[in-house]
């Protein structure tokens, strides 16, 4: 009968009572407090605080949700007792406020480890100086906020993730927040506007970025494994690349022997083509697995030639995915084919690549090249999906019958056609 009186819940450790209170939205955490008197204050030693717009009973008046989020995330830390190792705050009702400047201060005096930020959609927030007085951050994620580090800052010392989406920064001030963050490991810059990047991160793993670039590169990355990076064309821009007289290549992938993923999505080919006829001794990508390119224009052989070199120096490629952007008519006169035979001997061969997948295939000559070098060189090839642009229509059955004549260096490679309605 005693153990059928006995409490076991409130007798488990601290440490597991708040994972269970953690799997709680925040509001219902607190609410906890009227199960017994055991419980009254165990949400107040919570040491991950993540507060949403569900931390307010939703109501049609915006001002009445904002006031009652307001009021819940004050009371909730003026009663929190102990630690505080994570903050998350995502809110599209609350924007920039004194409340959050206050809420930050408090945060930064509680040893936070993870500090997380986003804000509605009007009025940029501005990150208080108590910021960066966070020395025990290892993660940081800010979107749509004004970030000026203060000019006695030395940097995060323990930070190893660090996402910043719309974020307002001094383009100097940003490359020295990466490079004063000797152990980050996880890099993500997200809607940047003619920025000229440098990145200097010697344990640095992971890179996604997104944005217009003016230009990009890896100073001291040695140690990359995964790499995205969607590249947005201005005028201004376009302008500023046909003038560089550098080697877009070797500046941005000429130091990442480690690399084993890399995803490059609009104008990224086109950016490293540019002094692609200067490049040093290309590096092999040992390690390098996988594959995404997209839009690669095959009517331009500077860009072939960048998608070339790097799966002909990647000896153990496993996939590739390439989506084509081809100008059809500009296109059916090609009057580089023969650097196919030239660049390329029988002996360059892909030994590991099992899977392709190519679409929007416009099967101008160099992208139909391209194919046929895919099949003589893969002997290890399983299946090559090729799924043809919208806007070709007459051409496809004539890209079918190539397609079929091509030799096949693996006897049990597929070619899967993949016919989708005009």
């Amino acid at each position: 009968m005693e153990d059928l009186d006995r409490d076991f819940l409130s007798d488990l450790p601290q440490s597991i009572i708040e994972t269970i209170l953690t799997k709680l939205p925040i509001r219902d955490a607190v609410r906890t407090s009227i199960l017994s008197n055991r419980w009254r204050y165990k949400w107040a030693s919570m040491t991950h605080l993540v507060f949403d717009d569900r931390s307010a009973t939703q109501f049609n008046d915006r001002m009445v949700v904002e006031d009652r989020i307001v009021n819940f995330i004050t009371r909730f830390l003026f009663l929190h007792d102990g630690p505080i190792h994570k903050f998350s705050l995502s809110s599209s009702f609350l924007q920039s406020s004194p409340d959050i400047d206050q809420w930050l201060l408090f945060i930064s005096r509680k040893d936070v480890k993870e500090l997380i930020l986003e804000l509605g959609e009007g009025e940029w927030f501005r990150a208080p100086s108590c910021v960066f007085s966070c020395k025990n951050l290892m993660r940081l994620e800010l979107v749509r906020c004004e970030l000026d580090p203060p000019p006695n800052f030395k940097g995060f010392l323990c930070l190893k993730y660090l996402n910043l989406q719309q974020v307002l920064i001094p383009p100097d001030d940003i490359e020295c927040l990466i490079s004063s963050c000797p152990l980050l490991e996880s890099l993500t810059l997200s809607y940047f506007d003619s920025l000229e990047l440098t990145v200097r991160a010697p344990n640095l793993k992971y890179l996604i970025l997104e944005g217009e670039f003016k230009d990009l590169c890896l100073a001291n990355t040695p140690l990359l494994i995964a790499i995205s990076v969607a590249m947005y064309m201005t005028d201004d821009i376009a302008e500023h690349f046909e003038q560089s007289s550098s080697c877009n290549f070797d500046k941005f992938l000429g130091g990442v022997p480690e690399l084993e993923r890399l995803i490059g999505h609009i104008y990224f080919t086109k950016y490293l083509s540019i002094g692609n006829g200067q490049r040093r001794s290309p590096i092999t990508y040992h390690h390098l697995k996988f594959i995404e390119l997209y839009q690669v224009s095959f009517d331009d052989v500077k860009e072939v030639l960048v998608v070339l070199q790097l799966i002909v120096n990647s000896p153990n490629l496993k996939a590739l995915q390439i989506s084509g952007s081809s100008n059809t008519s500009a296109a059916t006169q090609a009057p580089d084919l023969q650097f196919w035979d030239e660049k390329f001997s029988t002996d360059c061969m892909l030994r590991q690549l099992k899977t392709v997948k190519l679409t929007d295939v416009s099967g101008v000559p160099h992208e139909m090249k391209f194919i046929k070098f895919l099949l003589e060189h893969s002997p290890s090839l399983e299946e090559m999906s090729i799924t043809p642009s919208l806007y070709v229509t007459e051409g496809r059955l004539n890209m079918l019958i190539d397609l079929v004549c091509f030799r096949r260096a693996s006897p049990q490679a597929s070619i899967v056609f993949i016919h989708e309605p005009a």
